[in-house]
């Protein structure tokens, strides 16, 4: 893969920071030295990494001498107060937080999709939105076959989206319930057990909220398609780490559905889970774990003639998150 790199992780210690080290790991990564960094709270606390411990270091403007590669998942703020320190220490910055992802000048990056993207950037690469990603991965090999024009997409989102403390809420909610007692919300605005809620992000003037919003600029952006209308419907629900997506397209000409199993056969990050005779498709349970994004009930839309519909599930902390901030490193190497 080419020689070994100086890495840093910010955010270690968060659910998203503890995949990618498990990543850089999992795909052999050509590490040199690592470094994990995170808040004073979580200074001094140990993490392994290929059968070494690590101390996590407090997060400070000087944490980057020597370090090549910095791959940031500690929250906007944190990105916006450090990722300069990192890039004039000389790395370059791999950023999982909503900063800099609208930024002209900061490429915004799917391996799968838009690779080249990452040989214009300027210190700073970010990693879109988790839904996004897991969405483009599964439309890109159908819009090499025709232009998509319109996505209709509905998400069922997992408590990781929300980082440990969603998940924590969850379990803890869950186990409350089971027990007689009630759901008492928390971290998340209503309960969370048994039950589902529109996206917890700010509802926008037009009515949408913060997080379907990243989902119609982040597409259009990646795909470099300004054309493209995207009409999400965010939702949150008690699934622990895998988001699944509905999504209806209308293209240029009418894809057949036999022509887009082949395209998705093909494509890169893609499984076909399309099991009709069994009733099997791409489920919460399947993609958990998984690198790869979990395909099927690929059928035509009913509703328009050059329309088709797929059901897609993707694990939120690894190609929605961690997995895809590690293979942009690996296109830097």
């Amino acid at each position: 893969m080419g020689r070994s790199v100086n890495v840093a992780v910010v955010g270690a210690t968060g659910a998203v920071g503890v995949e990618m080290l498990k990543t850089l790991e999992k795909r052999q990564f050509p590490v040199a030295n690592v470094k994990v960094l995170a808040s004073s709270r979580s200074a001094g606390k140990e993490i392994t990494f290929k059968g070494t411990t690590l101390k996590v270091e407090e997060l400070t403007q000087n944490s980057f001498r020597g370090v090549e590669i910095a791959l940031f998942s500690a929250g906007a703020s944190r990105s916006r107060e450090f990722a300069a320190a990192a890039v004039k220490a000389g790395a370059v910055v791999v950023d999982n937080s909503s900063a800099f992802r609208m930024d002209p000048n900061v490429p915004l990056v799917v391996p799968e999709v838009n690779p080249e993207d990452v040989k214009w950037h300027k210190g700073i690469i970010a990693n879109p939105n988790c839904t996004t990603i897991i969405m483009l991965v599964a439309l890109k090999p159908l819009y090499d076959i025709s232009p998509i024009r319109r996505i209709i997409v509905s998400t069922y989102q997992s408590a990781s989206g929300a980082g440990a403390k969603g998940m924590d809420e969850l379990e803890k909610q869950t186990a409350d319930v089971l027990a007689g007692k009630p759901a008492v919300p928390c971290f998340f605005p209503h309960p969370y057990a048994f039950n589902l809620f529109s996206h917890n992000t700010a509802i926008q003037p037009n009515g949408y909220n913060e997080e379907e919003m990243k989902m119609v600029n982040e597409t259009r952006k990646i795909l470099h398609d300004d054309r493209i209308r995207v009409c999400p419907t965010c939702v949150r629900v008690p699934i622990l780490r895998s988001h699944s997506e509905s999504i209806t397209i209308e293209q240029d000409r009418k894809v057949s559905v036999d022509e887009a199993l082949q395209a998705l056969a093909k494509a890169p990050g893609v499984k076909i889970v399309d099991d009709r005779a069994n009733n099997l498709f791409p489920m919460p349970v399947l993609s958990n774990d998984q690198y790869d994004v979990l395909v099927g009930r690929i059928r035509d839309d009913l509703s328009f003639d050059r329309g088709l519909s797929i059901f897609v599930c993707g694990d939120q902390l690894l190609k929605g998150a961690a997995l895809n901030a590690v293979q942009i490193a690996e296109l830097l190497i």
